[in-house]
Formats: C-alpha cells, sequence, structure tokens
C-alpha cells in the first residue's frame, strides 16, 4: 500500500508540473484554412456526377432528360437545406451543424457509388444537395465569429476559392480514379473523404470563446469585434428573427441577385462538361482539360477578397469596396455568347475562363458583403434564406437548359448570361446601400 500511495504522490506531481498544452497564434486563419478545405471537397463531390455523366449515362440507360431531373433533385435539396440549414445553424452552432452536414454528405456520397438505377442515383444526389448547402451556410457564421471586417473578404474569398480549386482537381482527380476503379469507386471514395473531414471538424472547431487552443491575445482581439447592434440581435428569438429577415428589403434583394446569379456558375458546374462533350466532340478523358477554366476561377476568388482589402486599406468602407468589386466584374458578361459562337476552341476556352473569373469575383464580393451587413447572432438564417434564391435559380437554369437544348441549341444559355450580373447589380446599387438596422421589437 505504501509503495502504490508513493507512485500516485509521484504521478500527481509529474502531471501538476506538466506543461500547458501549447497555444496556436493566429488559430483563426487555421479555422480559415478547414473551411477552405471543406469547400475543395464540395465541389470535388459536386463535379463528380458531371465529369462521369458520359459513362454512368451508359451503364444506367440514362438520357439527358433523366440527367436533367437527377441534377434537379440535388438543387430542390439544396434549396430545401439553405432554407433550414442557417437555423440550424444559429441553433446548434456552427461546429455540430457542419459535422451532421458532412455526414449526411459524405453517406450521399456513397450511396451515389452504389446505385443501380436512375431513381436511386436521384435520391442520392438529392440527400448531396441536404448536406452541401450546410457548408455555405455554417461558414459565413465562422468567419463572422473568427475575423475583422478588414479580414472578412480575404478568408470568405479564400474559402470560396476552395469551390473552385475543387472544380478545378475533379476532372484530374475524379476521372483518374474511375480510369481506376470505375465511376462507383470514384464516388465512394469521395465520400470516404467527406466522412474523414467530418471527423476533424468535430476535434478541431470551437468558438473563440471555448477554444482551447487560442492564445490570450487573440481571445482580447476578437472579443473586441462585437457591437451594440449585435448583442441587440442576439435578445431576438425565433418569430422575431424571421420577421426581421422577411421584411427587410436588403435581404430580399440579396435573395434575389443570388437567384439571378448563381445560375451561371451552376451551368459551369453541371452543363459545360456535357456541352463540351456533345457540341464540341469531347470524350470523357479529355473533359479533364476543363480543370484549366476552374483555375481562373481560383484566381477570381483571390481576386475579390485582396481587392476589397486594398480599398478599405484606403479608407472605403467595407460594404462600399465589394459593390466596387462586383461592378468591375460585371464589365465582361457581355462576353459570354463567344463560347457557344466561336470556331476556334482556343477562344472558346478563353472566354469561358474569363466568364469564370467574373463570376468568382462576383460571388465571393457578393458573399462577404452580406457578411458585412447582417449582424453576426443571425447570420447563419439569413444567409441560408439568401442562399435559398442560388439554389432556386439554379433549379429554373436547370429547367431552362434541358428544354433549350432539347428545342434549339446551348447558344441560348450563353445568351442569357450577358444580363444577369448587370440586373443584379443593379437592385444591389438601388436597395441595399443603407447598413442594416437592428430595432429590437416592442414587447
Amino acid at each position: 500500500m505504501p509503495l502504490f500511495a508513493t507512485f500516485h504522490s509521484n504521478r500527481k506531481q509529474s502531471q501538476d508540473r506538466s506543461s500547458p498544452v501549447p497555444k496556436i497564434p493566429y488559430i483563426r486563419w487555421w479555422i480559415g484554412a478547414l473551411l477552405f478545405l471543406i469547400s475543395i471537397l464540395n465541389y470535388i463531390d459536386r463535379q463528380s456526377l458531371a465529369l462521369l455523366i458520359p459513362t454512368i449515362q451508359s451503364d444506367l440507360h440514362m438520357s439527358d432528360q433523366q440527367y436533367g431531373n437527377v441534377v434537379s433533385l440535388f438543387l430542390m435539396a439544396y434549396a430545401v437545406s439553405y432554407f433550414i440549414s442557417g437555423w440550424l445553424v444559429d441553433k446548434l452552432g456552427a461546429r455540430i451543424a457542419l459535422f451532421l452536414f458532412l455526414t449526411i454528405w459524405a453517406g450521399a456520397d456513397m450511396l451515389s457509388g452504389l446505385a443501380g438505377s436512375v431513381l436511386m442515383l436521384g435520391v442520392a444526389r438529392f440527400f448531396l444537395g441536404l448536406g452541401e448547402a450546410g457548408g455555405y451556410s455554417t461558414s459565413p457564421k465562422v468567419v463572422s465569429e473568427w475575423f475583422p471586417a478588414k479580414e472578412r473578404g480575404i478568408v470568405v474569398g479564400l474559402y470560396s476559392m476552395g469551390s473552385a480549386i475543387g472544380a478545378t482537381v475533379a476532372p484530374i482527380l475524379v476521372l483518374w480514379v474511375a480510369s481506376r476503379y470505375s465511376w462507383r469507386g470514384a464516388l465512394v471514395a469521395t465520400g470516404v473523404l467527406a466522412l474523414a473531414v467530418a471527423i476533424g471538424w468535430l476535434l478541431f472547431y470551437r468558438t473563440p470563446a471555448r477554444h482551447p487552443l487560442i492564445t490570450d491575445k487573440e481571445s482580447q482581439f476578437l472579443k473586441s469585434l462585437a457591437t451594440p447592434d449585435e448583442d441587440q440581435a442576439a435578445a431576438l428569438r425565433g418569430v422575431e428573427v424571421w420577421k426581421m429577415i422577411l421584411t427587410n428589403r436588403v435581404v430580399w434583394t440579396l435573395m434575389l441577385a443570388r437567384m439571378l446569379t448563381d445560375p451561371v456558375w451552376y451551368f459551369f458546374l453541371f452543363w459545360l462538361p456535357k456541352y463540351l462533350h456533345s457540341a464540341r466532340g469531347f470524350d470523357q478523358q479529355h473533359l479533364a482539360q476543363t480543370w484549366k477554366i476552374y483555375l481562373t476561377a481560383d484566381i477570381g476568388f483571390l481576386f475579390s477578397g485582396f481587392a476589397s482589402a486594398w480599398l478599405i486599406k484606403r479608407n472605403v468602407k467595407a460594404p462600399a469596396a465589394r459593390r466596387s468589386v462586383m461592378l468591375f466584374a460585371v464589365i465582361f458578361f457581355p462576353l459570354a455568347p463567344l463560347i457557344a459562337t466561336s470556331g476556334n476552341l482556343f477562344w472558346v476556352f478563353a472566354v469561358a475562363m474569363l466568364i469564370a473569373f467574373a463570376h468568382t469575383t462576383w460571388l465571393g464580393s457578393l458573399s462577404t458583403y452580406i457578411v458585412d451587413l447582417v449582424p453576426r447572432p443571425i447570420l447563419g438564417t439569413t444567409f441560408g434564406f439568401i442562399g435559398a434564391g442560388s439554389a432556386l435559380g439554379g433549379l429554373a437554369m436547370n429547367q431552362g437548359v434541358t428544354w433549350a437544348i432539347s428545342q434549339f441549341s446551348y447558344t441560348p444559355c450563353f445568351y442569357t448570361m450577358t444580363v444577369l450580373h448587370p440586373l443584379a447589380f443593379a437592385l444591389i446599387w438601388l436597395f441595399t446601400r443603407r447598413e442594416w438596422k437592428i430595432s429590437t421589437p416592442t414587447r
């Protein structure tokens, strides 16, 4: 017994003398890097179906109309998820909510690889839409908690760039795995990867107030970011939050802007590979060349963040800086019809690259603009509501493209791209230049 007591005493003294867990300086940028990784994975998973569709259509005897229906199921679920996922983020917190979303989309990916019919594939992609929208409802909440206004454009551009990097990597990675293990193996592999990232997120992420690895200096810095408006918004609950959202013209304008402009990006993701296959004669392996287009999209996301940060350093207010960058992006969209009308593949790719750059510059700035304007405690719910406009616009685009190629060709789709962003910018200029005002309801 004395021997045991001596051992126990020595062990306790050793634990008392042990050094504390080392802190991580600037841990907020590690959080931003994790959002970046999740965004990459999101778009590898999303892009995989469009890249593998020539083989999947053959194996499952799927028509173009059925492919359009499968994409529509994804976008329908994406819209539904946007409406509810933002509320879940505000309710459960970013850590638990994003783990839930990642787990759902991991299972959906694996189910896609096991699909034995068009119906089963459609069900799997429906669940993928439910999970993936949650990633983009959670990320703005995380950014608002961890980053000041002058850094938000950079970090939103960073994790948004992850989507374009995912789309860039997907043609190479997914098609390489499919060439070795079939299209089914490629889809299952993406699901396994998503599950691994979900576990990593759950283990690492905490809010600034609860993270054990944050330094005292960074903790004090982040506490200084709270504003009286945000404290007021934090007191709101349930019906009051939705009343604020549904009666605010800024929210409806931003939702409409996403509804008008995001279809361009969805077209590039879901239909551009099929356009190159059907109208330009690319086989499945040659579709790997689309990485060039998505690479310029990466540059656009980065450019949006650094351009607005540059303007803010020159004393331009953050919302005005985002609008200036969006205006710059708008000027390129009248070139879009050249993708369909040019007989030279060099110009097809060059203009497609320019349009991809312009859209992601626009989208990165618009996403940060939302973070600037919306109070932090209701940001998840609000961003989800606005993001639902993105999915609804994508759903309308998908049905429109299916109809256009059955009745005419892909050409009308590229002409439509010329007007969407200018119209959205006009709405933003007219209706969102006033900052969000919090007014606590009378009780």
